[in-house]
């Protein structure tokens, strides 16, 4: 049906793929949480925009290429975990800063300019893009769910109800996230720790996307 074999397991393994955490929701969530729900859709809209790109090239074949060739892979790989690497120390000087003037009360007039400055849709749009394991995950996660009757109304199909079902999710973290908003307005050395645990968990994903094997 629709190009799709064995929905119901496509659909189950869909659900818990999604809710495994990654850099692409833990980013959306701390953008949330930091500057509210309007730039927590903003980062979502990125990181859409990068899951389109992956599962195009996926279907093209482009994933397949990566994954035969070790050095193209390793190329990705090391960019994606240098980007990482980057946002992490990006996020942990943001905390450190924070920390800092934690006695001061200038949250809310800062956000608007630090906001800008971030653009969370192009930041979650290149951590989406490099990502190596997500390109070979969509291919062989994907084709073993297409049709070989109709592959494209099946690719077609498979993600669209991917996007659905990030749609769903981030919309849950994006709106949990932004009830945090408030209190990290107020208390900085909340937002200072918030801020500090992702950066850490973001050099993590560098270190392990940078282990990673074809």
């Amino acid at each position: 049906m629709f190009g799709v074999v064995d929905l119901p397991t496509y659909l189950a393994g869909l659900v818990l793929i999604i809710l495994l955490p990654g850099p692409n929701s833990l980013y959306v969530l701390s953008v949330a949480a930091r500057r509210g729900v309007r730039s927590g859709y903003t980062a979502a809209a990125g990181v859409w925009c990068g899951d389109a790109v992956l599962m195009t090239l996926s279907a093209a074949g482009v994933a397949s290429l990566l994954q035969a060739n070790a050095v193209l892979f390793g190329i990705v790989k090391y960019a994606g975990a240098g980007y990482l690497a980057w946002l992490a120390v990006g996020m942990l000087r943001a905390a450190w800063g924070m920390w800092r003037g934690r006695g001061e009360d200038r949250a809310e007039e800062t956000a608007p300019a630090a906001a800008q400055a971030e653009r969370p849709f192009r930041r979650a749009l290149v951590v989406s893009l490099l990502n190596p394991k997500a390109i070979l995950f969509f291919i062989a996660f994907f084709v073993q769910f297409v049709s070989e009757s109709n592959p494209v109304v099946g690719f077609v199909t498979l993600g669209v109800l991917a996007q659905l079902a990030s749609v769903l999710y981030l919309s849950a973290l994006i709106f949990g996230g932004s009830r945090l908003a408030a209190a990290f307005r107020r208390r900085r050395t909340l937002s200072a720790g918030a801020t500090s645990a992702a950066g850490a968990l973001f050099l993590g994903f560098a270190v392990k996307l940078s282990l990673a094997s074809v």
